[in-house]
């Protein structure tokens, strides 16, 4: 069961913001890199959905805003990473953070090691389920930041990664409802650029 939070905070954004983000031009140009491969291959393998695909700039612009909130450091896990929204926007521009991308789909996956090889990211793939994959984690992996956008249940994947999270390790849930499970402690909810019904919600998890 999820816990309703009110009074969502707006997430701040801007054109201005994404040109201070941008440290580089080379980031920049990753951010094109990526943009180009994600629609290659969405021509032929099902990457993103059609409403992705036309809005793409705005979900690149939204998983940015998120990382200037966020502010990714060390290692990082996407869980049900696709096609790479929001994870690899949020890795080109956090070169201080490794992220660790779990992707059941082959398809998926392999698009995400091929752009991540293309953008020249830190970035380890997971071709599996979770449960799997955790298997495969060195046993001294601790996350500072897992991300994950609409996948499952959190009530029921979250309390697996317990173990894995650093002690101020935080969750951050892109999701439809601004609900938090009920196990998280320190809830904030945002609203995200990309329409009404959309929203970031951050939290520790209970030990």
């Amino acid at each position: 069961m999820l816990r309703p939070q009110r009074r969502p905070k707006a997430l701040r954004w801007s054109r201005a913001l994404l040109s201070k983000m941008l440290r580089s031009a080379q980031q920049d140009g990753t951010l094109e890199i990526y943009k180009k491969e994600l629609l290659k291959w969405s021509e032929r393998v099902n990457l993103v959905g059609p409403e992705a695909r036309e809005n793409l700039d705005a979900h690149i612009d939204e998983a940015l805003a998120a990382a200037e909130l966020l502010q990714p450091r060390g290692d990082v896990l996407d869980f049900g990473s696709g096609g790479g929204l929001p994870a690899i926007p949020m890795a080109i521009v956090s070169p201080e953070a490794t992220f660790h991308l779990v992707e059941a789909d082959q398809k998926k996956w392999s698009f995400l090691k091929h752009v991540a090889r293309e953008c020249g990211l830190s970035a380890v793939i997971y071709g599996d389920r979770l449960d799997r994959a955790l298997k495969t984690f060195p046993p001294d992996l601790r996350f500072s930041l897992i991300t994950s956008r609409a996948v499952g249940n959190p009530e029921e994947w979250v309390p697996s990664l317990r173990g894995w999270m650093d002690a101020g390790g935080r969750v951050a849930l892109f999701q439809s409802t601004p609900d938090a499970p009920t196990f998280a402690e320190e809830v904030e909810v945002f609203t995200l650029p990309r329409g009404a019904s959309n929203f970031l919600v951050t939290f520790h998890v209970k030990q």
